[in-house]
C-alpha cells in the first residue's frame, strides 16, 4: 500500500499580502511534516506537495481559506516513498517563468478541452493539431502520438517557438498539452495574441488525462519534477532516473547502455562532465 500522496494544483487569481501566507505556510507544512514546493506570486498559488493524506487534506483546507483559493481542485497521485527532499515556500513575480507582460490567465484565459473529450477527438481522428509544450528532455520521455513538440529548453523558449509556428496553423484547431495544464495558461494565450484563432488546451494535462482516459493515444510515461522522474498512464511510478551528470531522464533501455555508469555519465553526455542543475519545476 502506497504511504505517500503527491498533489500538484495551480490557480490563477489575485492574491494580496504574500509576506504573511507564506510564513503562515510555511510553519504549517513544516509542522505537518509535507514536503515539496508552494509557490505564491501576485497572479496566483502553484504548489507540488507530498505527505500523509490526513496532512494534505489539512493543508488544502488551510488553502482554501484564503479568498480566490476556494476551489482548488489538486492532481493527486500515490507514492511509495517521499518524493521530495525538503519543504519550500515562495514568493515569485510568476508561478510559471515565461517572461511576456500583458499575458493574465485569470481573466483572459484560452478554452480547456477535458481529457474524456480530447480522447473522443483522437477516436474520431479528427484533425487537429496537438502541440507540446514541454521541453524536450520531457517530450522525449513520451508523448502524445503524432504531437508536435515545440523544442525548446526551457518555457521561456516558447514565445519564439510559436513564432516559427506554420502560418496554416492559425486557422486550424490546435490542442496544446503540458505536463499538468499550468504552462498552456500562458502558452495558449500567447498564442491567441499571435492570431491563432482555434487554441484549446488541454484541462489538467497529461496526468489529468491519465487519471480519466488512461493511456489511450499516448506512447511512453510523463515526466515528473521529482524523484519519481516518470509516471506511466496508471500514474505509477517508472523505473526511469536521471543521469547525475547531465540530468536527462534515462529509460530503463538506456540504463542499459554501457555508457551508463551511475553517478558518473549515460550516452547523452558520456566522455562530457556537465553536472547540469535539477530540473524545474514546470508542470
Amino acid at each position: 500500500m502506497s504511504t505517500f500522496l503527491n498533489i500538484s494544483v495551480y490557480k490563477f487569481t489575485p492574491l494580496a499580502e504574500l509576506v504573511p501566507l507564506r510564513d503562515r505556510l510555511r510553519e504549517f507544512t513544516v509542522a505537518r511534516g509535507l514536503r515539496g514546493t508552494i509557490l505564491l506570486s501576485p497572479e496566483g498559488i502553484n504548489l507540488f506537495v507530498a505527505g500523509q493524506r490526513d496532512d494534505i487534506a489539512a493543508l488544502l483546507g488551510e488553502l482554501r481559506a484564503v479568498p480566490g483559493l476556494e476551489d482548488l481542485a489538486p492532481k493527486e497521485s500515490p507514492s511509495d516513498e517521499q518524493p521530495f527532499n525538503r519543504m519550500l515556500v515562495k514568493i515569485k513575480q510568476e508561478i510559471i517563468a515565461f517572461g511576456v507582460p500583458g499575458i493574465d490567465p485569470a481573466r483572459r484565459p484560452t478554452a480547456k478541452l477535458p481529457a474524456r473529450t480530447l480522447k473522443q477527438w483522437l477516436d474520431e481522428g479528427r484533425p487537429i493539431t496537438l502541440l507540446d509544450t514541454r521541453n524536450d528532455y520531457e517530450v522525449r520521455l513520451g508523448t502524445f502520438r503524432g504531437a508536435r513538440a515545440a523544442h525548446i529548453d526551457h518555457f521561456r523558449e516558447f514565445p519564439a517557438a510559436a513564432d516559427k509556428l506554420p502560418a496554416e496553423l492559425k486557422h486550424q484547431p490546435i490542442v496544446m498539452f503540458c505536463t499538468g495544464g499550468i504552462r498552456c495558461e500562458k502558452a495558449g494565450p500567447y498564442l491567441e495574441q499571435a492570431g491563432f484563432t482555434n487554441v484549446h488546451q488541454l484541462d489538467g494535462g497529461i496526468l489529468k488525462y491519465f487519471e480519466e482516459c488512461g493511456g489511450a493515444h499516448y506512447e511512453g510515461e510523463c515526466f515528473v519534477f521529482d524523484r519519481r522522474v516518470g509516471v506511466d498512464p496508471a500514474l505509477r511510478e517508472t523505473k526511469s532516473v536521471l543521469c547525475w551528470n547531465c540530468q536527462m531522464p534515462l529509460t530503463e533501455p538506456e540504463q542499459r547502455d554501457p555508457r551508463y555508469v551511475p553517478d558518473v555519465s549515460c550516452p547523452h553526455c558520456f566522455g562530457v562532465k556537465t553536472v547540469g542543475t535539477p530540473r524545474r519545476e514546470e508542470r
